[in-house]
């Protein structure tokens, strides 16, 4: 049905409201990096209109750390649509410090606490490769 595939990964040693501050955050990424996921907004039985939602599945995956990098690593060398949340951004409070702490990492080891991975399936699958369904 689709020629993309779309595949959160958050770090399996956060609190949960840090995971699901991730995948927020993460996903308002895709969106803008990928507008065509967008479907048409919604519209109920009273002629309410709302917002629109991405109109391909997500799945969210879970690794450790060592996972988190191998499928940066992988993400970058087959030129995916990739964003990163890595964890001194848990201690900014607005974009700007976050680009900066962002930043600041060192591109090889990057303290990953999460990322979005969008592009052909078979290329998001060698990235996510051994890592499982977020439980």
């Amino acid at each position: 049905m689709f020629d993309t595939k779309i595949a959160f990964i958050v770090r399996n040693d956060l609190a949960a409201w840090q995971r699901m501050n991730v995948v927020a955050f993460l996903a308002t990424g895709i969106a803008s990096a990928a507008p065509d996921i967008m479907g048409q907004p919604y519209i109920d039985a009273n002629g309410h209109r709302y917002g629109n939602m991405a109109g391909q599945p997500m799945l969210v995956f879970e690794g450790d750390l060592a996972g988190l990098q191998k499928a940066h690593r992988i993400g970058l060398e087959r030129e995916l649509t990739l964003l990163p949340y890595v964890f001194p951004m848990f201690s900014t409070g607005f974009d700007e410090a976050n680009r900066e702490v962002f930043r600041a990492q060192d591109p090889h080891n990057l303290d990953l606490v999460g990322i979005v991975l969008r592009g052909s399936k078979k290329a998001v699958d060698k990235a996510i490769k051994g890592l499982s369904l977020h439980a």
